[in-house]
């Protein structure tokens, strides 16, 4: 491997709402998704690393496999602790730091995670952070709805979406 290379590892698991594909630097999460759009992970992570970026797949991912498949056995809170390094501009960290504050099993908007990362006119530029996060589930962008309720965009699908959403809410007290 030259030094201009980035050797990220990969792990497909089943899930019971489809394939998830986890990307690991092999300390932190640095892609998670479901396998309709990998390309669009994919995409992501060259974007963000560049040409030299590399893949290989790999079977032993444990630290990250193991709560990605706890969380879809009912451990709801098997993410919350998960290393990751989505990377982003600043706004979109401080988007991304704001999902993983929502707590599991409720729901929050566009507008009111602008208002809660101090920029309250901000919700359109929410919804595109929210588009561009690499890490879905651990990065739980599913739990984002429209100002109305509705279960507005999600990369993984509508369906997925309201799985995961009923899932959670089916687990929490």
């Amino acid at each position: 491997m030259s030094p201009a290379e980035l050797l990220l590892y990969r792990l497909t698991l089943p899930a019971p709402i489809g394939q998830v594909l986890i990307v690991s630097n092999g300390h932190e999460l640095v892609g998670l998704e479901f396998d309709e759009p990998e390309i669009r992970l994919l995409r992501l992570l060259h974007t963000r690393f560049g040409s030299g970026l590399r893949l290989r797949e790999t079977a032993d991912l444990a630290p990250f496999s193991t709560p990605v498949q706890d969380y879809f056995a009912g451990d709801l809170h098997a993410l919350d602790a998960l290393a990751v390094a989505a990377g982003g501009t600043a706004f979109q960290q401080r988007v991304w730091t704001a999902l993983r504050q929502i707590p599991t099993g409720t729901t929050r908007t566009y507008g009111q995670i602008a208002v809660a990362i101090g920029s309250p006119s901000a919700a359109r530029a929410v919804g595109l952070a929210n588009a561009l996060n690499p890490i879905s589930l651990a990065i739980p962008c599913h739990r984002v709805i429209g100002s109305a309720g509705s279960l507005t965009g999600y990369g993984g699908g509508i369906e997925r979406k309201r799985w995961l959403l009923e899932h959670e809410r089916r687990g929490c007290p």
